[in-house]
């Protein structure tokens, strides 16, 4: 009887040795955290508008927000909604949760779900507890929640009020030095299109004095002299749906003046409207207008799905999660981790006992690393954009309503005007591994392509 025992494990080596021969090319290819990634092919030539949301996008804000809007909702939460006292000396904790996570409110827990609505088990919380995998499947007899139970996971939070009752808006307003992070390349993005003769505008919720503030510091006071157009809080998503809501003008003072609006007016501030009389008074319709927005469905579901608009991404934890996967430790574990799954895979047909065990010992050092891969970006829910080998809910609403995605507007500072953005062919499944070699040509950008520039 032949040694399948060594058989394997010299299989193994084998096939470590490779990975490890590998990796300092994959070191020398590394991508370029300021790059602008692409989902869709979309040339800059063709755009000749483009439209900004206010918050998280022209501006961004430092981590003392954050602080800010968890003290609002839980002191809500005590003196409006009764609940205990003793809820006040929880304070918030900037590394345990991530974007993009799920709460399901009737059950009071937090979670990670992927594109195929499957919970990535270890990844549920109660509170700051992990909840044991076996409870978790008992709740949702399984672990794939279906779409319209998700629909009910949202309920009305003290989150919500923070900024309706605009207490976020004055806190920051009264110390914007503390809050809000100054960049002047955001300047720099808007006079560079600006100066190509782009057109420009600036759809938020916020309201207008807060806006002016912070576009007063972050640009000047001279910033509405950039933009064609400006509306403030036009209650996104409806913006986009409702037909009904006119638009409204302000004046110098903040006053609502109530004259019909024939014209949107360079230098003026609009309050609310819709985008179907927006078209109607600008005529800037279909693909021509490039509008950004950090949040997937408020700021770019509608506009791709029923408007024709080209749409583009701002997520700032991309940056950093870029260098974390440009370090030599993450790529030598992922690296490891996807050839370990393939000799799983290859290997699995040798179904003796002997070999057996050995599958097992595998399977054990694979679970081990993926526990490892997560944690290299967070402790609880690991990386915003993948659970395990899948990706995650938020990345799959991410490629179907964003043609760009990018950390930062700044990056469009690397490229030129008419600059043509190309998504990378991935393999389908059924298609040969060859699709998957990226000739030189048509490589994301890289790391030490724009450090040489």
């Amino acid at each position: 009887a032949p040694d399948m025992k060594g058989y394997l494990w010299e299989r193994y080596r084998e096939a470590k040795r490779s990975t490890d021969e590998l990796v300092p090319s994959i070191m020398s290819n590394l991508l370029n955290p300021d790059a602008i990634f692409s989902n869709n092919e979309m040339s800059l030539s063709d755009i000749e508008i483009y439209g900004f949301d206010y918050d998280y996008t022209l501006v961004f804000y430092s981590k003392h927000l954050h602080t800010l809007i968890f003290n609002a909702a839980r002191d809500l939460l005590i003196n409006e909604h009764r609940y205990p006292a003793e809820i006040r000396k929880y304070e918030y904790d900037p590394n345990f949760a991530i974007r993009g996570l799920h709460y399901d409110v009737q059950r009071a827990v937090l979670m990670k779900i992927d594109a195929f609505h499957y919970i990535q088990l270890g990844t549920v919380y109660r509170g700051l507890s992990v909840v044991p995998d076996e409870e978790v499947i008992e709740m949702y007899e399984g672990s794939h929640v279906p779409l319209e139970q998700m629909s009910d996971f949202y309920g009305k939070d003290s989150i919500r009020d923070v900024h309706i009752k605009g207490i976020m808006y004055r806190a920051i307003e009264a110390d914007i030095e503390k809050y809000i992070c100054y960049a002047e390349q955001t300047r720099a993005v808007l006079a560079k299109l600006a100066d190509h003769g782009k057109k420009m505008f600036l759809i938020t919720n916020s309201p207008s004095s807060f806006v002016d503030k912070g576009m007063r510091y972050i640009v000047g006071k001279d910033w509405r002299d950039l933009f064609d157009v400006v509306i403030v809080q036009a209650e996104k998503p409806n913006f986009f749906n409702d037909k009904r809501r006119p638009f409204r003008k302000m004046n110098e003072k903040g006053v609502l003046l109530w004259d019909k609006i024939h014209k949107l007016q360079k230098g003026q501030i609009y309050k609310q409207g819709n985008l179907y009389e927006f078209l109607k008074l600008t005529g800037w319709r279909g693909s021509r207008v490039l509008y950004f927005g950090d949040h997937i469905y408020s700021d770019l579901a509608d506009l791709t799905l029923k408007h024709g608009w080209r749409t583009g991404a701002i997520i700032p934890e991309l940056r950093s999660e870029l260098r974390i996967m440009n370090t030599e430790q993450y790529i030598q574990t992922v690296a490891w981790l996807q050839t370990l799954t393939g000799l799983l895979e290859q290997m699995q047909v040798h179904r003796d006992a002997e070999s057996q065990l050995v599958l097992q010992e595998w399977k054990k050092e694979r679970k081990e690393m993926r526990e490892m891969t997560k944690s290299f970006f967070n402790a609880q829910f690991g990386s915003l954009f993948r659970t395990d080998q899948n990706p995650t809910y938020f990345l799959r609403r991410l490629s179907r309503f964003a043609d760009i995605y990018m950390a930062s507007l700044s990056c469009l500072l690397n490229y030129d005007v008419s600059h043509t953005f190309y998504p990378r062919r991935t393999p389908l499944q059924h298609e040969l591994p060859a699709w998957s070699e990226r000739p030189p040509t048509f490589r994301a950008p890289l790391l030490q392509e724009a450090q040489a520039k």
